[in-house]
Parts: structure tokens; C-alpha cells; sequence
């Protein structure tokens, strides 16, 4: 298989009767827990012919580290979990499963050989029982010959430890039959399309599960049979399901098919959200605006009450200054008639006084006002004529 290196490897599809399809597989040293040296041409085309995945298809079992000739290639892999394709030269190698962080706990050691081509070791049975174990796959290959461009490629793996042999339905029509815990059937061409696919024990009319499935053109499907028909209390969240995992180099490239449909579907999304998120910043600084509106009204609405408040103080209080001035001016009003009448009588009376005082200073003979009563009261004296 030739692939183009750059942060991970572009695979060709090797099965026979495919056009070419490109995948992913990670280089050495590529994936986050591949602690194996990476190759220091990284950069240059290289040629790989083998790219190994795992699966954790044991019900009982915990988290599991791998291990390839004693160096870790996949850390804390949970149950129902298949990792990408690894890149692995053809060749014979000591494979480790490990309970998770604990190199001690060794769940399976033993020699395993790797061909050309793409494979999945899948871990099956059970700690408990002692029958835990990997079992190796061949992904995407042999895959039936005649088959038109529209046809997809499935086949089962029955997984489950407590299953009795199935059958597997699509549509009601039989698909595999008689398929044994441990047993992987071999590839199948059926037209692309959607399918209910349905689970029953071998020969019976009832079914143990069924779920609706979307088969592809040209895609290569294994459903994992796994998990428990009556599961333990203590593992009661990993009940009998089937998953459907794609297989080969069409694997990581059907993962990333959702985004690139989406943006093949409609060009002008990207415009689109942009004008979106142009016109929700519009709306925010609108809404700004808005409250700054608000905000400047109500202020102003304070001022202007916290004005009137202080000219109605401020009237008041001229009202009240007011109201003193009148007060006032009302008092020294009813004051001045007595005080002036008071102050004319006796300025006339000062005046009369020194009148009669002159006039008798001045000839000795005159008279004046008879006596000071009379001037006092402003009362003209009468002249006194003697001969």
C-alpha cells in the first residue's frame, strides 16, 4: 500500500473490485499514545503495507494499555472502543494488553502475526470465564467478486459471550445464518440503501434486537455482535448491542464525511454564517444602543425629577421668604400711621413751643398757645389783639 507521509499516512484502498479510496492511518509515533520513535524522514513519501486497529469487545474487562514489543501504542482504551488504523510493518510481534497504568496487570502476552493489509485486533470473551482473548480480523478483504458499483460489503462477527448462534435479518430477508459466538462470516454484497437489520436466535421468530442502518455504495461494514444478553449486575451498562464499524481505508474518511458533505451541500454556508454572525453583532450593538437609550433616559428622567424636586423646594421656600416679607411689611405697616401721627404731633408741638417761646422772647408782649395741651393736640392758637 503506498501512502504520501505528512502528520499521518494516506492509505489506497488494496481491496480488489474498489475504485481507490483514501483513510488514515497513523504513522509511528503519530497517534498521542504511540510512544514509538517516529521515523525521521517524516516528511518523504514512504511505502507501508500493514496498518493494524484494536477494538475492546470484552464485556468484563477493564480500560486496557497495548503494547507492541514492549512499547505502548494505545493507552486507556475503554469497552465498545476501536481505535484508527496504526502503521505496522508485516511481521511477527509480541502484543501486550494491560489493565490501564498498571504494566503489571498483563490480561494477554503472545506473538502475533501481521500481514499486508489492514487488520483489526479485537479483544473478545471474558476475564472471569478465562477465555479472554485477541482475535485478528483481515479488514476489507476478500470481498465478493461480480458485485455492481452500487453494492455495499457486510459481514458479522458475533462477539457476545452469552449469546446463543444467530440469525441476522435485513428487511425481514435472511442475511447470515447459524452465526456461533467467535464466528466472523465473510463478506457480503447487498444494493446500497437503508436497511432494518434484526438479530434472532438461530431458526426462531424472535427478535433480540433490531436497529435501522444506512449502507453506502462501495462502503465495507463489520457489525460487532457484542456485549451481554443478560448482563451482570455489576456490568448492567453493557448490554447485547451490534456495532457497526467501518472497515479498511474508507474507515477515518467516512468519519470525516459529515463536515465535507455539509459543506459541499451548501457553498454558501460560510457567507451565510458570517452575515448571521455579522448581523447578531448589529443586533448586540443595537441592543447596546438601546440600553444606553434606556439608561440616559432614565438618568435624565432622575434629573429632571430630582429638579423639579429642588425648584418646588426652591419655591417653597421663596414662598415661605415671601410669606415673611409680607408678614413683615404688614407689621411695619400697621406700625407707621401711630408712629407717624405720634412723630407729626410732636414736631407741630416742638414747632408750636418754640413759636410761643420766640414770640415771647422776642417782644415779651404776645401770648402764645394758652398751654402745651393745645400744641401738643396741633391746635392753631388764636392771636391775642391788644391795644
Amino acid at each position: 500500500m503506498s501512502v504520501s507521509r505528512r502528520t499521518t499516512l494516506k492509505a489506497i484502498a488494496v481491496a480488489g473490485g474498489l475504485g481507490a479510496t483514501s483513510g488514515t492511518v497513523f504513522a509511528k509515533g503519530e497517534h498521542e499514545d504511540d510512544e514509538r520513535p517516529a521515523d525521521d524522514a517524516a516528511d518523504e513519501p514512504a511505502a507501508v503495507s500493514a496498518a493494524v486497529r484494536v477494538a475492546h469487545f470484552s464485556p468484563d474487562a477493564p480500560n486496557v494499555d497495548i503494547l507492541v514489543d514492549d512499547e505502548q501504542v494505545l493507552a486507556d482504551v475503554p469497552y465498545g472502543a476501536v481505535s484508527p488504523y496504526l502503521e505496522l510493518e508485516p511481521g511477527t510481534y509480541t502484543v501486550a494488553i494491560t489493565a490501564a497504568g498498571d504494566p503489571e496487570a498483563v490480561v494477554f502476552e503472545d506473538e502475533v502475526e501481521v500481514a499486508e493489509g489492514f487488520a483489526t485486533i479485537a479483544a473478545i470473551g471474558e476475564l472471569e470465564a478465562e477465555t479472554f482473548r485477541p482475535e485478528i480480523l483481515v479488514d476489507a478483504e476478500p470481498l465478493p467478486e461480480g458485485a455492481g458499483a452500487d453494492a455495499a460489503f457486510v459481514r458479522v462477527a458475533h462477539f457476545s459471550p452469552d449469546a446463543p448462534a444467530v440469525d441476522i435479518y435485513a428487511d425481514e430477508e435472511p442475511l447470515v445464518e447459524g452465526v456461533e459466538f467467535e464466528d466472523v462470516s465473510e463478506y457480503l454484497a447487498v444494493p446500497a440503501g437503508a436497511y432494518t437489520l434484526s438479530v434472532r436466535p438461530a431458526g426462531e421468530d424472535e427478535e433480540v434486537a433490531s436497529f435501522d442502518v444506512e449502507l453506502e455504495a462501495e462502503s465495507i461494514t463489520t457489525g460487532y455482535a457484542i456485549g451481554y444478553l443478560e448482563p451482570p449486575e455489576e456490568f448492567a451498562d453493557r448490554e447485547f448491542t451490534v456495532e457497526l464499524v467501518v472497515d479498511g481505508p474508507a474507515a477515518d474518511a467516512e468519519e470525516e464525511a459529515p463536515e465535507a458533505d455539509h459543506e459541499d451541500e451548501d457553498p454558501k454556508d460560510e457567507d451565510d454564517e458570517k452575515d448571521v454572525d455579522e448581523k447578531d453583532e448589529k443586533d448586540a450593538d443595537e441592543k447596546d444602543d438601546d440600553k444606553d437609550v434606556d439608561e440616559k433616559d432614565e438618568k435624565d428622567e432622575k434629573d429632571v425629577d430630582e429638579k423639579d424636586v429642588d425648584e418646588k423646594d426652591v419655591d417653597e421656600k421663596d414662598v415661605d421668604e415671601k410669606g415673611k416679607d409680607k408678614i413683615g411689611d404688614d407689621a411695619a405697616k400697621e406700625k407707621e400711621p401711630a408712629d407717624g401721627k405720634n412723630g407729626v404731633d410732636e414736631k407741630e408741638a416742638a414747632n408750636g413751643k418754640d413759636a410761643a417761646d420766640g414770640k415771647h422772647a422776642g417782644n415779651g408782649k404776645d401770648k402764645g398757645p394758652t398751654d402745651g395741651k393745645d400744641a401738643a393736640n396741633g391746635k392753631k392758637a388764636a392771636p391775642d389783639h391788644q391795644c
